[in-house]
């Protein structure tokens, strides 16, 4: 039976960064995976780039048992209606399961206070700051790197859909690392066999 990778999309949403990841999954994760998307309802949801989506699930409907929950970055995330996520991402840390945020989705969990004890990064250390306000006390614990991932908690700013997809994928255990690095590699240096950072 399929794990099911939850991708939740709101109006607006950054569609490069959920695509590397979502193609990755039913690639190299041999039929394990099965992606589907949510959002807070079921009408369609329109991307930065154009594209219209129907979510197969809002947040009332979202399958308890999941895999995987992957907040996607845009530009709603700071709108009072995306507080509506947060059961949805409390299930997911009650559970255990992998969650990640890339872009405002990351500076979105730090408004919950997901990020004060783990290892994690966004787009701008200030910004997240201004925006958690008290929410937010983990500074120290900020990385400037393009994506993180501290136990099944995985953040990326929004320039690194490349790496945000290398970090999930690795935390779902889609695939053996080496195989995650040969297409990482491959989509990042531009061909095959390219060589591992800094060797």
């Amino acid at each position: 039976m399929k794990k099911t990778v939850l991708f939740l999309i709101l109006d607006q949403y950054a569609d490069w960064e959920a695509a590397y990841l979502s193609a990755l999954l039913a690639a190299l994760g041999q039929d394990r995976f099965s992606a589907k998307t949510v959002s807070l309802t079921t009408d369609s949801v329109r991307s930065i780039g154009g594209f219209t989506v129907l979510p197969d699930y809002d947040i009332q409907s979202a399958p308890k048992d999941f895999e995987g929950l992957i907040l996607v970055g845009g530009m709603s995330w700071r709108k009072e209606e995306a507080r509506q996520v947060e059961p949805l991402v409390q299930a997911a840390l009650d559970r255990k399961k992998v969650l990640a945020g890339i872009c405002d989705a990351s500076g979105f969990l730090g408004t919950m206070g997901v990020l004060n004890h783990i290892r994690h990064t966004a787009n701008d250390l200030n910004d997240l700051k201004q925006w958690a306000k008290e929410a937010y006390t983990g500074e120290e614990h900020y990385v400037m790197q393009p994506a993180v991932r501290d136990g099944n908690i995985v953040t990326a700013n929004g320039t690194a859909p490349l790496e945000f997809a290398r970090e999930v994928l690795t935390a779902l255990e889609a695939a053996p690392e080496i195989n995650i690095m040969e297409w990482y590699n491959f989509h990042k240096y531009g061909f095959y066999e390219a060589p591992m950072p800094g060797v």
